[in-house]
């Protein structure tokens, strides 16, 4: 499966889709033939283009699945669409004639939430939009219409977490490599967040749960596959590669935590509700504490009379 860090852009020199206003509204397709099971590449891309085909073929689905996830019927062939980028710009773009730009930011985070029926999911509400003729983000009597306001909450909360939960270790050819493993694919969403805070700096942040990661080399962020074929146990950077440095950084890094903990204060109920414990075991400050760290002490000359005063 492809992946993009952004949802696809319509070329520069394609014309202006207007925006905003009932005359601009396209009148949609009525969906009269016979329901089919869509088949796409798992891309945002590809959804896109299925979104396409079920209007052009104005048939609407029983199912849209992933390519290898394919539970077909005893009867219905599945359709497979294939991925046309122009055409998922086209219909990216073309869904702001029925919805502003954060609604459809919405079905992008949908996407990215991993939910089963999210293919589904996307594809009503954008139909509702379109058939409606008004917006629809506040009409919380439509059940699609809350779930995809929950699950684009969701999607910020984990967002916002990971953007404050991820720890960087430096290894000896001086790149900050960080491991998490989030409950939903937030890494096209916090690529940003990262590649301005940490422009100065080579990156590679890996998501353990779905094997790809971003890279940032100085100039842009992509996104970089890893093999799937030959399963590891762990993710962790071997300590022949790190920086000679970084076990200083991490004793320092926990010795402020340490040194900032007020005990007389301490709520692990309230501790644990706003950094849950799944994150822990990739934060350094809630590693074992190998050593105690122990400040430098100013030197004495012998009978503690400061050099300074004779």
């Amino acid at each position: 499966m492809s992946r993009s860090l952004t949802p696809p852009r319509r070329s520069s020199t394609s014309a202006p889709v207007a925006t905003g206003g009932a005359s601009t509204r396209a009148r949609v397709a009525a969906l009269s033939n016979p329901p089919l099971d869509y088949v796409y590449d798992g891309s945002f891309e590809g959804l896109l283009s299925v979104l396409f085909a079920i209007y052009d073929r104005k048939a609407a689905p029983n199912t849209i699945q992933p390519l290898g996830t394919v539970q077909g019927g005893l009867f219905a062939q599945p359709v497979e669409i294939e991925t046309d980028e122009a055409t998922a710009a086209r219909v990216w773009e073309g869904l702001l004639r029925h919805m502003d730009q954060e609604a459809r930011t919405r079905l992008f985070h949908v996407f990215l939430s991993e939910q089963p029926d999210r293919e589904l999911l996307v594809f009503r509400y954008a139909d509702l939009a379109m058939r409606t003729g008004r917006d629809i983000s506040d009409n919380y009597t439509d059940e699609n219409v809350r779930r995809v306001a929950h699950i684009a909450q969701q999607m910020y909360r984990e967002k916002h977490r990971m953007e404050a939960f991820v720890r960087f270790e430096k290894t000896s050819d001086e790149l900050f490599h960080a491991t998490i493993e989030p409950d939903f694919d937030v890494l096209p969403l916090i690529a940003p967040h990262f590649t301005k805070r940490y422009a100065d700096q080579r990156w590679l942040i890996f998501d353990k749960r779905r094997r790809y990661g971003l890279y940032y080399d100085l100039t842009r962020t992509d996104v970089v596959e890893f093999e799937t074929t030959a399963p590891q146990r762990n993710t962790d950077i071997s300590a022949t590669v790190l920086d000679e440095r970084e076990p200083l950084f991490k004793l320092l890094w926990q010795s402020y935590f340490d040194h900032v903990n007020i005990p007389e204060r301490k709520n692990m109920k309230l501790h644990r509700r706003h950094m849950p414990l799944r994150y822990w075991r990739y934060l350094s400050e809630k590693q074992p504490r190998e050593q105690r760290f122990e400040p430098i002490k100013n030197k004495r000359p012998p009978g503690g009379q400061s050099a300074l005063g004779k």
